[in-house]
């Protein structure tokens, strides 16, 4: 089974005297809005809708929805465990140090403003920089899954589903999440 849902914040609950660190997640009832079958798309899929949002997740077996129903929280049981797919945090234009992990240049030795600078980028024989050099770009943003957290507490009354672990994105991040086959 699968659904789509918002990551609230990250908190943490005691269970049996332990301190547990949980991602609320909030699951909105989903609404199946298409269905995708393999003689007219060539695929099989539920397309789901959450307010405006529309995800598909594919499935095998078509027979277990119908257009109009709805998937909520009843889906999920304390123990169970699930696979989350979100958007990572973006973090904007980052040098090769802070997105690579380069060490920089010397302090010395004539070295004044190259201290986080990436060094040389091209080769003596080539004459160009080659594709795939690791240099200053966009970081983040980047679609993330993360398999195998277990589900520890559910609040039926407020749709809330609480996930052992974290979870990728920002507050407020829409999240696709799929129950895992034991």
């Amino acid at each position: 089974m699968f659904c789509l849902g918002k990551k609230i914040k990250m908190s943490q609950i005691w269970k049996e005297q332990e301190i547990i660190p949980v991602t609320v997640i909030k699951v909105a009832p989903n609404k199946i809005s298409s269905l995708k079958n393999k003689e007219k798309d060539g695929y099989e899929a539920v397309q789901l809708s959450l307010n405006k949002i529309r995800r598909e997740f594919r499935t095998a077996n078509l027979n277990d929805f119908k257009v109009g129903d709805a998937i909520d929280i009843s889906i999920f049981n304390e123990g169970d465990f699930i696979k989350v797919s979100g958007l990572s945090k973006g973090r904007g234009f980052q040098g090769v140090v802070k997105r690579h992990g380069f060490r920089g240049g010397p302090k010395t030795h004539g070295q004044k403003d190259r201290l986080r600078a990436p060094g040389s980028i091209g080769t003596a024989g080539v004459q160009r920089v080659v594709p795939g050099r690791k240099m200053a770009g966009r970081m983040g943003s980047d679609r993330i899954t993360v398999k195998n957290l277990e589900v520890v507490k559910i609040d039926k009354d407020s749709n809330l589903v609480m996930v052992k672990g974290a979870i990728p994105g920002r507050s407020g991040g829409l999240i696709e999440i799929r129950k895992m086959k034991k």
